[in-house]
């Protein structure tokens, strides 16, 4: 694939930062050329794992598509992750090689590694010394490019690629996952696995080199390294990178000098636009409201909304993709309301990512689109009368397993093959899947009934003073958390002059009035008893899904 995008798209711009000129593909190949030499001189062989921690720059893609062309096996690590579980990744894949930025330098400076020999400075792809701390690095960097500039020519009088002894059925990659019930463990992704599921997406969703991507999920993810690398890199495409935090600050105007064609985004950075932004110019004007509550008023305000949205994000979006978790029914309607380019995909870490999803013109509301090509999906004991059941999936673009972990590995594949997603969902005869939520996170009713806390977590997401839930059973009750939009409070206890006794109590008021309106909306069996103020925001994996366990008794 590399080789053919290099040859293919040489001239094109490949990889680039926001503000800097891109490298071109047939640059990009001579990078990958250097780094791999860089790599052998080290003692990197073909199968050797090598550790990536960095954030998302151009040099991130490089080292990547350098250590999985020669061979070895890339050990992406979210820069989220906690120094002592860093370490516990480095020693249990046995990395011998770390590219790591100079910013997250010192969550290993102090550690002690099994195997770890060699360690490259993903900001300008210079050795590390030995004994090197956090300020020599720095001293390191000001020193210039002389070294890096060596081994680069060296590398450049190589004819072709170094050979490696790569199969499809190779080791490209070990993903060790954060997930939502805090167990990092490491999914093995062959080279079959990764680029078979890239060709299956790009059956649903064209990319060409006249395409721009700007990247905001952490490259470390599947999510974002399958559709939002591996996918444009196939094409020839351009992806930019930001090097700040994607905060409206930081994004806009980058967007507007960018104009991407295409985008990968999670639910929540969608409806937390809504929430602030779109949402409250419709509601907190007294008439507005009572034509905003009139169904064609509504989709007449959403559209003219969605065209002011789409041009702040530079006007020439095609594609905006949203995964990583449910998005919630209300920004979703907006969506469709107003004509914007939206499309929704679900997959897992354990399936390179993708299973379902469809380009914005074959979207259908509540769905995550039809199963894509060459993937096959089956419920598993599905409720006779609804339909649903735990989502089962085969094809090439399931994982070999757990690292290190065939137990692990043993209960989520069944005998023939199938891999138990651990989702809920429902299969329609039209091809088209529809998730629940999680198996783990179903509550039980009181006769058996199947009571799913997504459901009920979007109906208390509706309220504008209320930016996430999470709901479960404790003690036999329904309880939900809930974090506020203080900001938003704040503005009506200034205009409301409220003291602060006052204002607590109003904060109170709006939990009961919450409590009672989804109430009204639900059976009996999954009413809430109670909903508990969650005053900080709620902690998250890097595709913002609320790390439940953290927050619910006995888990």
């Amino acid at each position: 694939m590399i080789r053919h995008s290099v040859e293919t798209f040489s001239d094109h711009p490949a990889l680039s930062w926001a503000d800097s000129t891109p490298i071109t593909y047939r640059q990009l190949g001579e990078e990958i050329k250097g780094i791999t030499l860089l790599l052998h001189k080290q003692g990197i062989v073909t199968g050797d794992k090598v550790a990536i921690l960095g954030e998302n720059s151009p040099n991130w893609g490089i080292a990547y598509l350098a250590v999985t062309s020669m061979g070895a096996v890339a050990v992406p690590i979210l820069p989220d992750f906690h120094p002592s579980e860093i370490q516990h990744i480095l020693n249990h894949s046995g990395s011998k090689a770390i590219f790591i930025s100079l910013k997250l330098f010192h969550k290993i400076e102090a550690a002690i590694f099994d195997q770890l020999k060699t360690m490259i400075l993903i900001d300008d792809f210079r050795l590390i010394p030995p004994e090197t701390d956090s300020e020599k690095l720095k001293n390191l960097l000001r020193e210039g490019e002389r070294e890096l500039a060596r081994w680069k020519d060296s590398a450049l009088k190589l004819a072709g690629f170094l050979p490696s002894e790569v199969e499809e059925d190779s080791l490209a990659a070990i993903i060790y996952t954060s997930g939502t019930t805090g167990h990092s463990k490491g999914v093995m992704l062959t080279h079959k696995n990764l680029i078979t599921n890239t060709i299956s997406t790009l059956a649903i969703q064209d990319c060409s080199p006249a395409d721009r991507l700007i990247s905001i999920l952490p490259l470390s993810h599947t999510y974002e390294n399958t559709l939002g690398f591996l996918l444009p890199i196939m094409s020839g495409a351009a992806i930019y990178y930001l090097d700040k935090p994607p905060t409206s600050r930081v994004l806009l105007p980058a967007m507007q000098k960018i104009r991407p064609t295409m985008m990968l985004t999670v639910p929540l950075i969608i409806e937390k636009i809504f929430k602030t932004k779109i949402h409250p110019t419709f509601t907190h004007n007294p008439v507005l409201n009572f034509y905003y509550k009139m169904p064609p008023f509504r989709k007449f305000l959403h559209r003219i909304a969605g065209r002011k949205l789409l041009k702040s994000f530079g006007g020439k979006l095609r594609f905006f993709g949203i995964g990583g978790a449910l998005l919630s029914a209300e920004v979703e309607r907006f969506l469709r309301d107003a004509g914007f380019p939206y499309a929704i995909g679900y997959g897992l870490t354990e399936t390179s990512p993708l299973i379902a999803g469809c380009s914005p013109k074959l979207t259908r509301y509540r769905s995550t689109g039809p199963v894509i090509p060459g993937v096959q999906v089956r419920i598993d004991n599905p409720d006779p009368v609804s339909g649903e059941g735990e989502i089962l999936v085969k094809g090439d673009n399931v994982m070999q397993g757990y690292y290190n972990n065939p137990e692990r590995t043993a209960e989520v594949m069944t005998e023939d093959g199938w891999f138990r997603t651990g989702d809920l969902g429902i299969l329609k005869k039209s091809g088209y899947l529809y998730i629940k939520g999680r198996l783990k996170n179903m509550i039980l009713g009181p006769s058996g009934e199947n009571i799913y806390p997504e459901e009920i977590e979007a109906q208390i997401n509706e309220n504008d003073y209320i930016l996430e839930s999470i709901v479960y059973a404790e003690d036999n009750k329904i309880i939900a958390r809930c974090y506020l939009n203080y900001e938003l409070l704040d503005v009506e206890f200034k205009r409301k002059h409220l003291k602060d006794h006052q204002a607590r109590e109003a904060i109170d008021q709006l939990l009961e009035s919450v409590r009672k309106e989804v109430n009204e909306q639900r059976a009996a069996y999954s009413r809430l008893s109670r909903i508990i103020e969650q005053t900080e925001p709620f902690e998250k994996t890097p595709t913002k899904k609320i790390k439940r366990y953290l927050y619910i008794p006995d888990q």
